[in-house]
């Protein structure tokens, strides 16, 4: 007996059987005791409800007779219904409990306590309620033959017609009596048990039967299918790899046989492979580019592989610190020894003779060896030569010596900006020299310090792009400020990415280039003298003739006429404006301005600058040819130094035709022209100048933007127009180039950037006068 509850307790089949026997055992008895208890309230509902309905009936048909006060026609009516064979009484009560009317003659005037089940129903309360609920008005009780019965009592109310001079029932009673009906219940607890029955014996038999299925199922496809699982794996413990284990189906423990059997296949190869790992092993031991060694706790050497025999000759035998150094007794600070002290690795870096006799470096690492007790009984060392790393560091400490030398000896500021917070990391001694700042307060400063508020955020941009920033200006010490250019590139430092930027101060550079632009300036007015005369001379006629007129009327002391007064009058001052619009374009154009690169529009700028050699051109006999795109977009430009630009490139036409005439000894009048043209290409704003004049050879092109080269005979030019010229075009980002024009002259083509619409209109300014 105890073997057989053993083996219940350690089959997994007897404890799948019975746990899914008692899960249907469970479920089935739920089933239906749920069912039974269903259909007994379903019956029982329905017999109380067919007794009330017969209470009803009773009521209603005694009805008239009560209004009547016909007792016999009462007596008759009850005495019919009751021969029903389910009904065993019918009572009609009065008030007092006495029994009025029944089918039992003898219980006639019989006077029942009202505290008995039938009358405390309506006594409880005083008055008695005209209405009660039914579960109130039904009762439940044996008979005397054992048998149970059910009574329903009704009451019966006083009515308008119940208290008129033919009875004596007065108007306040509510309650006149009450009508007990009481049914058997014999028949319907016998079909209710029936049914009891029926569904108790459907319960029994189908556990039965689902039991023997349960049983007969699991007995075939789970018992023997694991039996055989077991023997197959059995045989994959002994070594037997390749046995067949054959379940026999294909559901999911057949499924789980073929694991088992390609999991045997897969143990037998992993098995040929760790023996094969195993020799592997040895041999990397053996050949592995570090030297390891095993030690006792005597400090012995067991066994070495081959780089250590090959770097140091070790004796069979001889101690860890003689093989290694060279030395008779231990080290002072002995990892081995820590290694089987606290059962720990230790590392660090020694230093030996080997045996060719040169000094030998290396790392190592302590490891313990532990038997199967977990006792440490040796101590593995392994260790990596590093002596060629260590002249490598030897080598590179003096390449830093020497980077150093050569940063600080570099004649430009150079500094070393972290890229993510632009703090100063390092810096030459010229940066110190140039900045004003000891090294030790500059690198606690960021290098967009130096920046101005309102551009800082623009340059960092431009920093992290690794752009070529010109023209900025930077703070230094005691509220001084320079201009600078930036070369910006990325490059490493101590392991983080950084910004090498090398600057250049253009401070002195940028005054002499004003200078020289000053000197071109006043140089190109000289040259506009002429025309500006002729265009101030106009106006000045007109002002003359007018007011020559009205003196010689007031001598006369004669009146001049309104209209002609008026007239003469608007004359001069229209004149007037005209003058001093000259005067203030000259002056505008002979001021030292700033540098300030905001929106504009060429034709503009085109406009304004031939409104100086309108007349000029004409008085010479050169035409001036327009071909305006006027839909072009901005650019980005300085319109006053822009208009320096046009006026030197349309006083070398007016020259090179003028030269033209010099060398053929006339003047055309068909072809002495300059043409302007604007247009819009690959998203390029471009001004063409063409003139009809000498053109230019191909020797000078190419020496033509160099300062102080010029073509022209000596005490016409400086030689700086062009040069300036060039100068401004790249600071608005523009390109020039020379072309021979269809006209047989040169021809000066502009272009410039077309202008982002969310592009801040002030990009840079040079406060340099």
């Amino acid at each position: 007996m105890s073997n057989f509850i053993k083996y219940l307790k350690h089959s997994l089949v007897s404890k799948l059987i019975i746990s899914v026997g008692l899960t249907v055992i469970l479920s089935i008895s739920a089933w239906a005791y749920f069912n039974i208890n269903n259909i007994n309230v379903q019956i029982m509902n329905n017999v109380i409800a067919s007794t009330d309905r017969l209470t009803n009936s009773i009521k209603l048909g005694t009805h008239y007779a009560m209004m009547l006060n016909s007792r016999d026609e009462i007596t008759q009516i009850i005495n019919n219904i009751a021969t029903q064979p389910e009904i065993e009484n019918i009572r009609i009560y009065n008030k007092e409990g006495r029994i009025k009317f029944t089918n039992q003659k003898e219980e006639v005037d019989k006077v029942v306590d009202i505290k008995e089940v039938a009358c405390d129903i309506c006594h409880k309360q005083d008055p008695p309620p005209a209405r009660i609920d039914m579960q109130k008005r039904t009762r439940f009780f044996e008979s005397e033959k054992g048998y149970r019965l059910l009574g329903i009592i009704q009451p019966i109310c006083n009515e308008s017609g119940c208290s008129t001079e033919c009875h004596f029932h007065p108007e306040h009673q509510k309650i006149l009596g009450s009508l007990d009906v009481v049914v058997s219940l014999e028949q319907t607890d016998l079909q209710i048990l029936k049914i009891k029955k029926g569904i108790i014996n459907l319960a029994l038999y189908t556990i039965l039967i689902t039991s023997v299925i349960i049983f007969f199922f699991t007995l075939q496809f789970v018992k023997k299918p694991i039996s055989k699982l077991i023997e197959g794996t059995r045989m994959i413990a002994e070594g037997k790899y390749n046995e067949v284990i054959d379940i026999g189906n294909d559901y999911e423990i057949g499924l789980l046989g073929k694991a088992i059997k390609k999991m045997g296949t897969q143990i037998g190869l992993d098995q040929a492979e760790l023996k094969k790992q195993k020799n592997e092993y040895q041999s990397l031991f053996e050949t592995v580019p570090c030297m390891i060694t095993v030690q006792d706790k005597d400090y012995r050497l067991k066994a070495w592989n081959r780089v250590f025999k090959d770097r140091f000759d070790p004796k069979p035998g001889s101690h860890c610190y003689l093989a290694y150094k060279g030395l008779e007794e231990k080290c002072t600070d002995c990892p081995v020894e820590k290694t089987f002290v606290d059962g720990k690795s230790h590392y660090g870096e020694a230093e030996g003779m080997g045996k060719n006799g040169g000094k030998n470096h290396w790392m190592f690492i302590t490891s313990p060896v532990t038997d199967a007790e977990g006792k440490i009984v040796a101590a593995m060392e392994m260790s990596i030569d590093i002596t060629l790393r260590r002249r490598l560091e030897k080598e590179l400490h003096r390449s830093e010596e020497n980077y150093h030398a050569i940063f600080n000896n570099i004649s430009n500021p150079v500094f070393v900006v972290d890229i993510q917070t632009f703090g100063i990391l390092d810096c030459n001694i010229k940066a110190l020299e140039v900045y004003g700042y000891s090294k030790k307060i500059l690198l606690k400063k960021l290098f967009s310090d130096f920046f101005i508020k309102g551009e800082k955020t623009k340059l960092i941009k431009k920093m992290k792009s690794g752009q070529e920033i010109n023209k900025v200006k930077h703070h230094i010490q005691n509220g001084g400020s320079i201009y600078v250019d930036m070369w910006v590139s990325p490059s490493n430092y101590s392991g983080g990415k950084v910004l090498l930027v090398t600057i250049n101060d253009i401070t002195k550079r940028l005054e002499t280039e004003q200078h020289l632009m000053h000197a071109s300036k006043m140089a190109t007015l000289g040259e506009m003298s002429t025309g500006i005369a002729h265009e101030l001379n106009q106006p000045l006629s007109v002002i003359k003739s007018s007011s020559s007129f009205c003196m010689k009327k007031m001598r006369k002391n004669e009146l001049i006429e309104k209209a002609i007064f008026d007239k003469l009058i608007s004359k001069i001052d229209n004149n007037v404006d005209r003058a001093e619009k000259i005067i203030h374009h000259m002056r505008q154009f002979a001021r030292k301005s700033e540098v300030k690169l905001v929106r504009i529009r060429v034709n503009d700028v085109l406009q304004r600058t031939f409104e100086m050699f309108d007349q000029q051109l004409k008085v010479h006999g050169i035409d001036v040819i327009w071909d305006r795109n006027d839909a072009l977009p901005e650019i980005l430009a300085d319109p006053d130094r822009l208009e320096q630009v046009f006026v030197n490139l349309v006083i070398n036409a007016k020259d090179a035709i003028e030269e033209k005439w010099g060398k053929e000894g006339k003047r055309s009048d068909d072809n002495d022209r300059i043409t302007i043209l604007t247009r819009l290409a690959d998203n390029m704003v471009i001004i063409e100048i063409h003139d009809s004049g000498t053109g230019i050879q191909k020797e000078a092109a190419d020496k033509l933007f160099e300062p102080f080269f010029t073509t022209k005979e000596v005490g016409k030019g400086t030689g700086l127009g062009l040069s300036i010229s060039y100068g401004i075009i790249k600071e608005c980002a523009g390109l020039v180039r020379i072309e021979k024009s269809e006209q047989g002259g040169a021809a000066f083509i502009l272009s410039f950037p077309v202008l982002d619409a969310h592009e801040d209109d002030l990009v840079y300014e040079n406060h340099i006068y």
